[in-house]
């Protein structure tokens, strides 16, 4: 079966989207243009506080930063007080986003402590008044990510999603799991269509698409405008091109071999030097390597050493001295 599911907001328009997922330490300007160059239809930033971006904190400034070889980016924004949250969305028009998200999703302690994040989940009136002064602070599409509910008897999400697109939404994406679930368990898919019959804007689903079998399954969901990849990414840009060949196909692509996997790891440690100079870009680097080298015979005892190098010359000599031994060992 061909898909051809459209994802649309203002004068963008994708079919089949997979989206990149905001990933704190992980979705920063290097990693989104190599993942955009795999395919990846939209990239979106770390989550930024709204708090720092208006005291002008030199660490959030960066986050926010884009070009046009990244293009369509959409900027995650975090908070809990509609002023300062539009006021941080300003910003990041200002700074060339195409899009601006709202982070109304993220589990994690520091974050819901602040009520931000998944907290809002426990104060909609609050959610929708973020929105609505975000909605009319910018120009730039504004868009939501949340989750099913805070728990198991608080699914909240067809009447969240209904509110906020009534507060001026252009899209939202949906993680199939509660705050009290974090990344535990499994996500259900299964509130997908229920969701989409309360809405008219895109839904993007998002949770334990970790291949190019789950990403076409995942697609395939009655109501999936288009889909959002997180952790399956790490080490691994190469499932949006998998994916959508497999997708546009039904051919399951072969997996990278050696050589592409060492190419594209040496192609985004130069990139992340590039950007953010030595050490930072090398040191930075070193939680990269577990996902690019994941599975590959020997592994441990050569990671060991690289996140213990901090001279750029000889990481890369070592990889090659890797790449060497292993074309050789997968040989015999």
């Amino acid at each position: 079966m061909m898909l051809s599911k459209i994802f649309k907001i203002d004068n963008l328009e994708i079919k089949n989207g997979i989206f990149l997922a905001p990933m704190e330490g992980i979705t920063d300007l290097p990693f989104r243009i190599i993942c955009r160059r795999f395919g990846a239809d939209i990239v979106y930033t770390e989550f930024v506080a709204s708090e720092a971006l208006i005291r002008d904190v030199e660490k959030s400034k960066i986050k926010i930063r884009v070009i046009d070889q990244e293009r369509p980016v959409a900027v995650q924004i975090f908070g809990s007080d509609p002023y300062v949250m539009s006021e941080a969305a300003k910003i990041v028009e200002q700074a060339g986003a195409d899009i601006v998200d709202l982070n109304y999703g993220c589990w994690v302690k520091k974050v819901v402590s602040l009520n931000a994040g998944a907290a809002l989940l426990k104060n909609i009136p609050l959610m929708n008044a973020i929105t609505e002064a975000v909605v009319k602070a910018v120009k730039i599409p504004v868009t939501v990510k949340t989750r099913l509910g805070w728990d198991k008897n608080s699914i909240i999400i067809n009447e969240v999603a209904k509110m906020q697109e009534e507060c001026g939404a252009k899209a939202i994406t949906v993680h199939c799991r509660t705050r009290e679930m974090g990344m535990g368990g499994k996500a259900d898919w299964s509130y997908i269509p229920g969701i989409k019959k309360n809405i008219s804007i895109p839904l993007i689903l998002n949770g334990d698409i970790t291949s190019p079998e789950t990403a076409r399954l995942a697609l395939e969901v009655d109501g999936a405008d288009a889909i959002m990849i997180g952790r399956a990414v790490l080490g691994n840009p190469f499932i949006f091109r998998d994916a959508k060949k497999y997708i546009e196909t039904g051919y399951l692509p072969e997996k990278p071999n050696i050589n592409e996997r060492f190419d594209v790891l040496l192609e985004h440690l130069k990139l992340n030097v590039e950007d953010k100079g030595l050490p930072r870009g090398l040191v930075e680097f070193r939680k990269h390597y577990s996902g690019y080298l994941k599975g590959l015979h020997n592994t441990s005892h050569y990671r060991q050493k690289l996140v213990q190098m901090s001279n750029l010359n000889e990481v890369i000599e070592l990889l090659e001295q890797y790449r060497n031994y292993l074309n050789n060992y997968y040989k015999e």
